[in-house]
């Protein structure tokens, strides 16, 4: 499965094999899971894990996180895009649509993960026609709290996630053309 989105600095694409590299800096550093459950990965076959998963969605659910690339210099900076969630009940939700994104430390604070978002969502209201997105974000998650809303969800409510025990926000956006 092949996707090609462009937004005036990034290129979203399948993740591929090749992305192992970048995809181990993202996922070995502290500070990009401390609002994940505080679990970074310690080896590139955790990373290479991560990209069979994905590309597991791509074949079972034709869709899964795109590979953010930065137009400029051609360089990994992390992923977002979209994600059908089946594994967790998340606030009462068993399947559903989320919007995420994760981006490499040094990519922060350039408004990456806002730009990719809303690609994302275009996507799946413009490509795939769904009805409703969601998303979650650590309650002490400013950053990505504000991205959200950048993106265009709606704040709903703040739950426990006993899965991970973790305090999180759940938001909602839906598609304006349905």
């Amino acid at each position: 499965m092949t996707f090609h989105i462009e937004t005036k600095r990034l290129l979203l694409r399948e993740l591929r094999d090749s992305d192992l590299d970048g995809m181990f800096e993202l996922d070995s550093n502290p500070n990009v899971h401390r609002y994940l459950g505080n679990k970074p990965i310690k080896t590139k076959a955790e990373a290479q894990k991560i990209l069979d998963s994905v590309k597991q969605q791509y074949q079972e659910h034709g869709i899964g996180r795109f590979a953010v690339i930065e137009k400029d210099s051609g360089d990994f900076i992390g992923w977002s895009g979209l994600r059908l969630n089946t594994e967790y009940n998340m606030n009462g939700f068993t399947k559903y649509y989320d919007v995420g994104y994760r981006l490499i430390e040094r990519f922060w604070g350039k408004g990456y993960a806002t730009e990719s978002g809303k690609a994302a969502v275009d996507y799946a209201f413009n490509v795939m026609n769904l009805a409703e997105l969601y998303a979650t974000t650590e309650v002490g998650n400013q950053a990505s709290h504000n991205a959200l809303l950048k993106i265009g969800l709606h704040y709903v409510n703040d739950f426990y996630f006993e899965e991970e025990k973790l305090d999180l926000r759940w938001y909602t956006i839906k598609n304006p053309n349905l």
